[in-house]
């Protein structure tokens, strides 16, 4: 009996430990491919927030004038199937043809954990044709917390392409997987109820095992105490009873009037027959 109880501690240990272990082989697995650029624990520790973002393609449309764009976005994947792309830019020309620009690498990336949100930048795209000194493309998406959807559409914000130096893309994404875990309290009147109610919880099974197994009681005198609660519950009727009526219980004797109709007169007898004649 010990060594089975040995073994059963055992199991259940073991079972304790790949749980809590399980989410970090699965984040190492997603994020492996994302190479930091300030390889930190607190960058690692931000990626594995969004680990449910992973294997996944978000696209968001984009139209300047004429011209219409498709981005798109994965986490430590190939965007689009394009190799080593975290995020890139599709345009659909009037020929029908499509042109794909690498706006960021997944092997350049920043990530900043907030209580709520996670920043991720990806760096090394292409770089700009005519634009920002003809530097390299790189990409910014926020992940905010949104505790009603599970995950949430790709959103373009802003091209920034004005400056001569540091332009950038930024991007927009909703998820509850950045959500902080929320804190349950429980108030002085909540712990005491689970108190009380505890209480009497053990009171019952305790009172009603002794009374089976100890007195013999059956039936409805198996309950702890019942000849006191039944007693409590008369006199509490009782009490209401006296409190809560507006009568006596004692009914007194009903007053009758004297009536107003004139009695019947009962017929004189005549004793004239008993003078002397």
């Amino acid at each position: 009996m010990q060594r089975l109880r040995n073994s059963i501690g055992d199991c259940l240990l073991v079972c304790i430990v790949a749980i809590q272990l399980f989410p970090l082989l699965y984040a190492n697995n997603v994020t492996k491919n994302c190479k930091l650029n300030f390889e930190t624990e607190s960058e690692r520790k931000a990626l594995a927030r969004i680990e449910p973002l992973g294997h996944r393609n978000f696209s968001a449309d984009f139209v300047i004038g004429e011209d219409k764009y498709t981005y798109v976005f994965q986490l430590c994947g190939d965007a689009g199937g394009v190799p080593g792309a975290g995020i890139v830019q599709v345009k659909v020309q009037k020929t029908e043809q499509k042109s794909v620009t690498i706006i960021g690498l997944y092997n350049s990336t920043e990530v900043i954990g907030g209580t709520d949100y996670v920043w991720l930048s990806y760096g090394n795209g292409e770089k700009y044709d005519n634009h920002c000194s003809q530097e390299q493309r790189k990409a910014f998406v926020m992940i905010f917390c949104n505790r009603n959807i599970n995950v949430g559409q790709l959103e373009v914000v802003q091209e920034n392409r004005e400056r001569k130096q540091n332009c950038f893309y930024l991007f927009k994404l909703e998820s509850s997987a950045v959500c902080p875990p929320m804190e349950h309290k429980l108030g002085a009147g909540s712990i005491i109820l689970i108190i009380g109610f505890c209480l009497v919880a053990v009171y019952l099974i305790v009172g009603f095992l002794y009374q089976r197994l100890v007195v013999g009681a059956k039936g409805i005198e198996q309950f702890p105490n019942y000849a006191f609660w039944v007693e409590v519950g008369n006199l509490s009727a009782d009490g209401c009873d006296f409190v809560c009526r507006s009568r006596d219980r004692d009914e007194t004797p009903a007053y009758r009037g004297v009536s107003t109709e004139p009695l019947d007169e009962e017929p004189e007898e005549r004793d004239d027959h008993l003078l002397p004649m």
